[in-house]
C-alpha cells in the first residue's frame, strides 16, 4: 500500500476511532483528539481535571478501540518502583526469577501521578523515554507501542509532589479537561443511570498503529512551517532577543528544544487526521497549548497578575 492509500485509511480509522469512544465518553472532543495526535506520534500525555471527569474511563476506551493491553497503576505515597517494574522474586530451585510489572504493557494509566514520591515518578523516566527498562542488571525493550497517559487532580496538592520538570518535559501534551456543558450533563446522567451495555468494538490493531506511526515519520514538511515552531517556542524564553515584552515579564522559564519537535510531530499527525499530506503554520497552532503549556515557568509577577500559561501562549500565536 502506498503512503497516500496509508494517510487515506489512517484519516477513515481515525474517524471511526473517534465515533467508537464517543459510545461511552460524551463530549471532550478536543482531549481525544489530541491524546490520538500523541498515540500517532508515539509519545504521552497529561490529563489534568477535577475528580469524575471520566480521566480513567476514557482511557480505558480508548485502549479498547485499539485493542491493546492495558494496566492501571494508582500512584500513592508508599508506591515503590519495583511496583511498577517489577521485582526479582527466589523460585522453588532457589534461583532469581524475574516478575514483571504493570509498565510491560502497551498503555499504562498513571492515575494521579503527582501522589508518588520523586524517586518513584522517575521509575517511569526511561521506560516513556527510552521504551525500555533497566533492573536487576537486566535490560528490558518494551512492547510496541508504548504510551503513558498520566491523570493529575489540581486541586487537591495536599500530600502531593509535583512533577520534576524533567518528567513533565517528556509528556507531550498537558491536556486541561474541562466540565461538561449543560447538554453533556443531561447525557451523561442519562447515560449512566439506567441498565446500559455497551460494547466498545476493537477499531485498529497493532499493527496498524505501528504502520501510522511509521507513516508519521515519512511526512515531508516545508522549511517555512519548521522555522514558525522553532520560533514560536523561541520566543517563549525570557533571556532570548526574540522574546516578546510579556514573555520577559511574567516567564521565568521557556520551553526547551523538544518542545519544537513535539510542534512539528504534533502538526504532522493533525494534519494526516485532517486529511492534509502535509502540515502548514495552522496545525502548528492548533497543537501549541497543550504542548508549550507545561514547559513554561511562570514567574512570581505573572502569578500575581493572574497571568496564565494559556493567555500568553494566545498572546504568541
Amino acid at each position: 500500500m502506498s503512503d497516500v492509500q496509508t494517510a487515506k485509511e489512517l484519516q477513515q480509522n481515525i474517524e471511526k476511532l473517534k465515533t467508537e469512544i464517543a459510545k461511552i465518553i460524551v463530549g471532550q472532543d478536543e482531549i481525544i483528539h489530541q491524546i490520538i495526535l500523541s498515540i500517532l506520534s508515539s509519545s504521552h500525555s497529561l490529563l489534568i481535571g477535577v475528580p469524575g471527569l471520566a480521566k480513567t474511563l476514557m482511557v480505558h476506551t480508548i485502549a479498547q478501540a485499539l485493542g491493546l493491553d492495558f494496566k492501571r497503576i494508582q500512584f500513592t505515597p508508599d508506591l515503590m518502583p519495583s511496583d511498577i517494574l517489577g521485582t526479582e522474586i527466589l523460585d522453588e530451585h532457589r534461583n532469581f526469577k524475574f516478575i514483571k510489572g504493570p509498565v510491560f504493557s502497551n498503555i499504562i494509566l498513571a492515575d494521579e501521578i503527582n501522589r508518588t514520591p520523586p524517586k518513584t515518578q522517575a521509575a517511569l523516566l526511561e521506560a516513556m523515554q527510552e521504551k525500555s527498562v533497566s533492573i536487576a542488571n537486566r535490560h528490558f525493550e518494551l512492547d510496541k507501542p508504548f504510551f503513558v497517559l498520566a491523570t493529575q487532580n489540581p486541586i487537591e496538592q495536599e500530600g502531593t509532589y509535583p512533577l520534576p520538570e524533567a518528567q513533565l518535559d517528556r509528556f507531550m501534551f498537558a491536556l486541561q479537561l474541562d466540565y461538561p456543558s449543560f447538554d453533556e450533563e443531561i447525557d451523561i446522567v442519562k447515560n449512566t443511570t439506567i441498565q446500559r451495555d455497551t460494547k466498545i468494538n476493537q477499531i485498529l490493531s497493532k499493527e496498524q498503529i505501528l504502520q501510522y506511526q511509521d507513516l508519521l515519520k515519512r511526512v515531508p514538511v516545508a522549511d517555512n512551517v519548521i522555522e514558525y515552531a522553532v520560533r514560536l517556542v523561541g520566543k517563549t524564553r525570557p533571556k532570548s532577543e526574540a522574546a516578546p515584552e510579556i514573555v520577559q515579564m511574567y516567564l521565568d522559564w521557556g520551553a526547551g528544544p523538544r518542545a519544537s519537535q513535539y510542534l512539528i510531530l504534533g502538526a504532522k499527525a493533525n494534519a494526516l487526521v485532517n486529511g492534509k499530506f502535509s502540515p502548514d503554520i495552522e496545525d502548528v497552532q492548533a497543537v501549541a497549548k497543550g504542548i508549550l503549556r507545561h514547559r513554561i515557568l511562570l514567574n512570581y509577577k505573572g502569578e500575581a497578575e493572574g497571568i496564565t500559561a494559556d493567555k500568553l501562549i494566545e498572546e504568541l500565536l
